[in-house]
Formats: structure tokens, C-alpha cells, sequence
């Protein structure tokens, strides 16, 4: 059973995916190795790819929590909007007369 701010969470799923890759390339590297008699450099530069591939995803600005706070911010602007058109309407004489509207014959 998982929790469900893992499930949802793409850093999760991108390290994941990341390490997932790693591993496999590191045990397509370990018989290379043997056959090549190269060392230690090519599995160490696949686990270095890997922690910065997944550094780079972690420490990347979260996009979702950036709209989140635009949206917040809409929507505190919107609300006052609709408080200052509440204030002006309330504030308006009470009329039973509708307005009318100037005649376009005055305006040529």
C-alpha cells in the first residue's frame, strides 16, 4: 500500500523512471566490464548520471505550486472585484425609472 502523496507525485514517478534505467544499464555495464577489463569507469559514470539526473529533478521549481499561487491570486483579485461592485451597487440610489439611453440624433 502506497500513500497517496507518492502516487500522484511526478518527482516520484521521475526518479523512479530514472533509477529503473540505471539499473538496467548497470547490469548491461557489469559484464562489459568484465569482457573490456575497463574498470570501474563506466558503472560509476551510470550512478553518477543517475544522482544527477535525479537532482535535477528534485531540486527543479515545482510548476504546480506555482499555478497554485497564481490561481490564489486570481482569485483574491476577483473576489475584491466583486466586493467593490457589491459596495458601488448598494451604494446607488433606489430607482424604479430605467435609465435611458441618449439619443443617437444628438451625437451627429
Amino acid at each position: 500500500m502506497s500513500h497517496k502523496s507518492t502516487e500522484k507525485n511526478p518527482k516520484v514517478s521521475a526518479t523512479s523512471a530514472i533509477w529503473g534505467c540505471a539499473i538496467g544499464m548497470l547490469g548491461v555495464c557489469i559484464p562489459l566490464v568484465a569482457i573490456t577489463e575497463s574498470g570501474i569507469i563506466l558503472p560509476l559514470l551510470v550512478i553518477l548520471g543517475a544522482a544527477g539526473g535525479t537532482t535535477a529533478v528534485w531540486f527543479a521549481p515545482d510548476k504546480r505550486q506555482l499555478q497554485e499561487a497564481n490561481l490564489t491570486q486570481t482569485v483574491k483579485v476577483l473576489e475584491e472585484r466583486v466586493m467593490n461592485l457589491e459596495t458601488i451597487y448598494t451604494s446607488l440610489p433606489d430607482s424604479t425609472e430605467p435609465f435611458s439611453l441618449p439619443n443617437t440624433e444628438d451625437h451627429l
